[in-house]
């Protein structure tokens, strides 16, 4: 068991921080949810940000704002998780391998629930915003990558915490400003999205090492009670 922190997703020095923000995430997500439950409309904060339209951008801005919504649809999304599964399995990092799968599946089917139960829309009723699930997808990768980086780096408290942090920043800011200057979402949404991958994603993570923890203490339990 002496192996264990090394290949932890979720290393003990983070958990306390990383807990923090999830809870914190967790808030943010019911709160704006309350307020813009049933809207149909940029709110207040929305608009003091920027008011979202179909053409926000124009070309060449414009390309990359689609290059990167392309990372948030299935094809992408898929390429994505394939890579950064694949790239975990190489590096021996198997619990890796299942949190990408199951912490960026919860987040996206969370941020999916969510917009049915808050049913705010955008540009018309079928089109429910909030929280954006691209956004949540793509910053429940850049957690993952990050924390993986982490493990395999073996940083700090401070780094650690610093990297996780910075990542799924870069990664809701990423997407999120494609999303508004593709008039898909508006600024809230995209905050709501990026919150719920850092709700979901540590608590997915602990959960993962929880039950690989587990197994392994069956196994060894297993293999002493076997005669020799």
């Amino acid at each position: 068991m002496t192996g264990r922190p090394a290949s932890a997703v979720l290393p003990p020095p983070l958990r306390p921080w990383l807990g923090t923000a999830a809870v914190l995430a967790a808030l943010v997500v019911v709160v704006l949810g309350i307020l813009y439950a049933g809207h149909s409309e940029p709110g207040r904060l929305d608009t003091w940000i920027v008011q979202p339209t179909a053409d926000s951008v124009r070309p060449p801005l414009r390309y990359a704002a689609l290059a990167t919504d392309f990372l948030g649809e299935p094809a992408g999304a898929v390429i994505l998780v394939v890579a950064t599964v694949t790239g975990c399995l190489l590096l021996r990092r198997p619990r890796a391998a299942v949190l990408a799968v199951v912490a960026v599946g919860l987040a996206v089917g969370t941020a999916k629930l969510l917009k049915h139960l808050v049913g705010r829309t955008i540009h018309g009723d079928a089109n429910l915003s909030y929280p954006s699930g691209h956004t949540a997808f793509l910053t429940a990768l850049a957690l993952v990558v990050a924390l993986l980086a982490t493990g395999r780096f073996s940083l700090g408290r401070t780094a650690g915490t610093s990297l996780v942090v910075a990542a799924a920043l870069v990664a809701g800011a990423t997407m999120g400003w494609a999303q508004v200057a593709l008039g898909a979402h508006y600024p809230t949404d995209v905050l709501g999205g990026c919150c719920t991958a850092l709700a979901v994603t540590p608590a997915t993570a602990w959960l993962v090492d929880r039950t690989a923890d587990r197994l392994i203490g069956r196994t060894a339990e297993a293999g002493r009670r076997q005669p020799h």
